[in-house]
């Protein structure tokens, strides 16, 4: 049956990355749903008895149905937005004045390959405006005695970046947190909130990151995303589908 075939790889999809460490909601949603088709699949005949004992039972399965549809519909528009809106421009094209990168998550010390993403994608755009200062953004993960930000600044430095550039945000533990301690260095440092500047992270994460920065005082405020890999990806996307709404909620942005 299709829906017993999907929900295993759902699942083993989830298992196959919390087995490696990986756990959020992204990964877990997944699973959970792949766990409720197969249990469904596998009591189809008892589900179909069930259904069948009344007409009020038959509609509430069909709109348990339909939502479902609608929720995948609305998944798959945002999917589709993070797909073809994966870099903001800097109205003008000014001169970048600092790069920030976004750190996300460094197990065991080792920078992660979403993390590697977004630090080489974050050296292109060191090379391209090399009077740009470089903040790397991320805190110490629990558990872990290594902050992200000087793992982070070690792959740059080891990779031709001035270390005099590299400005090291070792505190925070959210987006909100990584850009407004990242602009107080900053000002430190000579850039203006209102001078131009480019965000760097993952591409499902870009259109947010601005917004956020925007929030946090930069004026004038560029993104670019780093591609997620494809292993991690539609979970990661799966998860900043919440992480949008809640922020929405909250008034992150």
């Amino acid at each position: 049956m299709a829906l017993a075939l999907f929900g295993a790889v759902l699942l083993a999809d989830a298992i196959a990355l919390m087995t490696i460490g990986l756990f959020n909601f992204g990964i877990v949603l997944p699973g959970c749903i792949g766990a409720s088709f197969l249990l469904l699949a596998w009591q189809w005949p008892l589900v179909a008895h069930w259904r069948a004992a009344s007409h009020r039972r038959q509609q509430l399965w069909q709109a348990a149905w339909i939502a479902f549809a609608l929720w995948l519909a609305t998944v798959a528009v945002f999917f589709y937005n993070i797909h073809h809106n994966t870099e903001v421009a800097i109205p003008g094209n000014s001169p970048v004045k600092a790069i920030i990168i976004l750190g996300s998550g460094t197990p065991n010390c080792v920078a992660s390959p979403t993390l590697v993403a977004r630090l080489d994608q974050g050296l292109k755009h060191a090379q391209q405006w090399p009077q740009a200062k470089v903040a790397v953004s991320g805190g110490q993960d629990f558990g872990l005695r290594c902050r992200e930000a000087d793992i982070m600044a070690e792959y740059l430095i080891a990779r031709g970046v001035a270390a005099d550039r590299v400005i090291r945000e070792g505190r925070s533990t959210s987006t909100e947190e990584n850009l407004m301690f990242s602009r107080h260095l900053l000002e430190e440092q000579g850039v203006a909130a209102t001078d131009p500047i480019v965000v760097v992270t993952s591409d499902f994460h870009v259109q947010r990151a601005v917004r956020i920065a925007r929030k946090a005082g930069f004026g004038e405020v560029a993104g670019a995303g780093a591609g997620t890999p494809l292993y991690l990806r539609y979970n990661a996307w799966l998860r900043e589908y919440f992480a949008a709404i809640s922020g929405w909620v909250l008034r992150e942005y």
